[in-house]
């Protein structure tokens, strides 16, 4: 509590908040929300309708799933995030934000960014890494785009009139900081051509490097903001203060400093180190105690105010985010355990998992805050009250309808690849068979979906009567102190470091490198955790011009190249895979979803027109598959002007290709084309060697085969 001061002393100074930065986050938030949400429905439909694709090749599953993800993140989440921020950032400073220039440059910024998403992601121009799928000059764009917010944000804290830095603005710093070491370090690439790059790291070492981004993204760019935004709307809209200052200390501390080990969770019985591993299945039980410190200061703050919960929507949505906040984040570490990992990893369990905490968490966080925002902004009342109430329950029913027929579909898929017979043989050895099953859980899913997008259309009706009904105030008037003095209370520790920005920023950012420079640096630095294999040998130009195709079509998204040391795994597909094999591996294809089966020891399991007939028509190979038709394969023909700059990047990052094979690499290109033309001829399949599908089978033929069962030599460098 600060002290009162004598008005003569007092330096009152007036200025504007600019609400009309808001406005427009706010406005693009909602509209690419609606997109990204449309753009999961159809998503979903194509798990049990696979010919649902309205735009060929450019809507295939492969492509805009990680569409529907990026706009989800990015666009929807994102805006709303800056909107938040912009908003209660003046108004905890009091003042207005350090340059109007800048904020216009941060949001136009952000909004090429999504078109450029939209634009390229559904071409097939992808780098494949979850949640980083944008191509390096987007990735650049990002960057700078995100220093602008940085400076415009500290700028901000710089020049306030509070002197005190309220939680939300930590959380805000934590953020910034954070996301940017992480995006800088995950897209480290070497660019190819203007919209294809290989990542620098390889195998083993890109799959921590990129968990370490996907895990965090999830808690810096989905969590730690949205806890900054809860503890400023959410006291707002019940109109009492946070319930502990020194509980959301240790909450802040605690959890920027554990979230960052975690990540190495998501490849629990894979290549990985084991000591990496078990460094993210320990931080990630830690992990339980700040974050469900953060929703229990956020729920006891409404301690007493229940009937108020009752009457008002705002914090029936809030109520609900926090909830559901808790349940992902104490389900998060329990997932992390090896024996429910052994069973959920791969498995839509963590798709429903995912939801849990993208509609629950931040969705309904989202729109508690643009219910209590645009009555403000436009100096009115809400249209109807009883409209966002049936959006509340249309909204909550979609999260049960998509999350619950998850987690069945999850147990079953989980415990049928398990089963064996009584006599030790799979139970269910056809894997089409553990995907046929729940086939009626992908329909309530996509149901559940829809439930939740119609409610989010009924929001945006109620929100645009209520703004026709008002008057938006784009500068709104407003006067502070120039500088609240030090008073009561001011004298603890942490009190200090409010009030020092700068002083905050750098050690939330050394905070958060402890653990990724723990686990990260002995990894690429240590030769003996990547332990080698004679026999791995670099892609032929064909194989690797197949990769590239695999990468382009998403097919990552359905397929895990990665056999654990489990018996039902390797009975199934083979041997299980080693760190070895990956090394040459730009970026690791891993994958973290069985959609159908892994494909790491495909390679001569079944002849070239197998594969053919496969990509042509799934269903004729495979009858009740639900993997759509990749015609175009067939209509395209392969492009091999990048050919000599793949061969020279992949020499650059290590690849022991000869010096000077890119100029030969041509011929070796079309003689194994050749090859496999002459073998599909055999069976009766008149093929042309330059469609791409001949340089997909190429690549399908090559996987796993560089290992023998029984003639396997490693050799540690």
């Amino acid at each position: 509590m600060t002290t009162q001061l004598n008005s003569d002393n007092m330096n009152v100074e007036r200025f504007q908040y600019d609400n009309k930065i808001v406005k427009y986050f706010m406005i693009a938030s909602v509209v690419f929300g609606v997109v990204g949400m449309m753009v999961g429905l159809i998503v979903a439909t194509q798990l049990f309708i696979p010919e649902f694709n309205p735009l060929g090749q450019y809507t295939g599953y492969g492509r805009i799933r990680p569409l529907h993800t990026n706009a989800i993140i990015f666009a929807f989440v994102g805006n709303a995030i800056f909107c938040g921020i912009y908003y209660s950032l003046q108004r905890l400073l009091k003042a207005r934000m350090f340059s109007d220039v800048l904020s216009w440059i941060h949001f136009w910024g952000w909004q090429l960014i999504i078109v450029l998403a939209a634009v390229t992601l559904p071409m097939g121009y992808t780098t494949s890494k979850e949640y980083a799928e944008l191509e390096w000059p987007i990735d650049i764009l990002i960057t700078l785009v995100w220093v602008v917010f940085g400076i415009n944000m500290i700028g901000t804290m710089i020049k306030r009139r509070e002197r005190h830095l309220y939680v939300a603005v930590w959380f805000y710093i934590a953020t910034w900081v954070t996301v940017a070491v992480l995006h800088i370090f995950n897209s480290f690439e070497l660019p190819i051509s203007i919209l294809k790059s290989y990542s620098v790291y390889a195998g083993v070492q890109d799959a921590l490097v990129q968990w370490w981004y996907g895990h965090n993204a999830v808690a810096f760019f989905l969590t730690t903001p949205y806890l900054g935004l809860m503890y400023y709307f959410l006291p707002k809209a019940a109109n009492r203060p946070v319930y502990s200052y020194r509980l959301s200390i240790v909450h802040f501390w605690a959890l920027i400093f554990i979230y960052i080990w975690a990540g190495p969770h998501h490849l629990l019985y894979s290549a990985l180190p084991d000591w990496a591993q078990a460094l993210g299945v320990v931080f990630s039980v830690m992990l339980i105690a700040p974050s469900w410190g953060g929703m229990v200061n956020g729920l006891l703050t409404l301690r007493g105010s229940w009937d108020q919960v009752r009457e008002n929507p705002v914090l029936k949505f809030m109520v609900v985010a926090l909830t559901c906040y808790g349940m992902a984040t104490f389900e998060g570490p329990m997932l992390s355990l090896k024996n429910v990992n052994a069973i959920a990893h791969f498995t839509d369990w963590i798709v429903g998992h995912v939801h849990i905490g993208g509609l629950g968490w931040n969705g309904f966080m989202t729109f508690g805050i643009l219910y209590w925002l645009v009555p403000r902004m436009w100096k009115t009342e809400l249209y109807s009250v009883r409209l966002a109430n049936i959006h509340f329950w249309l909204g909550t029913l979609g999260i049960i309808f998509y999350a619950l027929p998850l987690y069945f579909s999850g147990f079953a898929q989980g415990l049928m690849w398990k089963e064996f017979t009584e006599d030790g043989f799979l139970r269910y050895p056809n894997f089409l068979e553990t995907v046929t099953s729940i086939i009626p859980m992908y329909i309530t899913r996509a149901f559940g979906g829809l439930l939740y997008l119609t409610g989010t259309l009924v929001m945006i009706y109620n929100l645009v009567k209520t703004a026709q009904k008002g008057s938006f105030v784009a500068n709104e008037e407003a006067e502070a102190v120039s500088m609240t003095p030090m008073g009561h209370g001011d004298n603890f520790w942490h009190r200090a470091l409010e009030r020092k920005p700068i002083l905050l920023t750098t050690l939330s950012l050394v905070v958060i490198l402890i653990g990724g420079a723990i686990e990260i640096i002995p990894t690429l630095l240590v030769k003996s955790n990547i332990p080698t294999i004679a026999t791995v040998k670099p892609y032929t130009p064909l194989e690797l011009h197949g990769r590239d195709l695999y990468i382009r079509e998403g097919c990552v998204g359905c397929h895990s190249q990665l056999v654990r040391p489990f018996r039902h795994e390797t009975e199934r597909y083979g041997e299980y895979s080693k760190a070895g094999e990956y090394v040459y591996d730009h970026p690791f294809l891993w994958g973290s979803k069985r959609t159908g089966p892994d494909l790491h020891r495909l390679g001569g399991k079944y002849p070239d027109s197998w594969h053919y007939q496969h990509m042509l028509e799934p269903t004729l190979i495979s009858p009740g598959s639900i993997m759509p038709a990749y015609g175009w394969l067939f209509d395209q023909n392969v492009d091999t002007k990048d050919l000599k700059a793949k061969i020279a990047a992949m020499r650059t990052l290590g690849v022991p290709y000869a010096e000077g094979y890119e100029e030969i690499a041509e011929q070796d290109f079309w003689a194994q084309a050749d090859k496999i033309v002459a073998n599909l001829k055999k069976d009766g399949i008149e093929a042309n060697k330059e469609q791409e599908i001949v340089a997909l089978i190429a690549y399908m033929q090559r996987l796993g085969t560089d290992i023998k069962l029984k003639e396997q030599t490693a050799v540690v460098q």
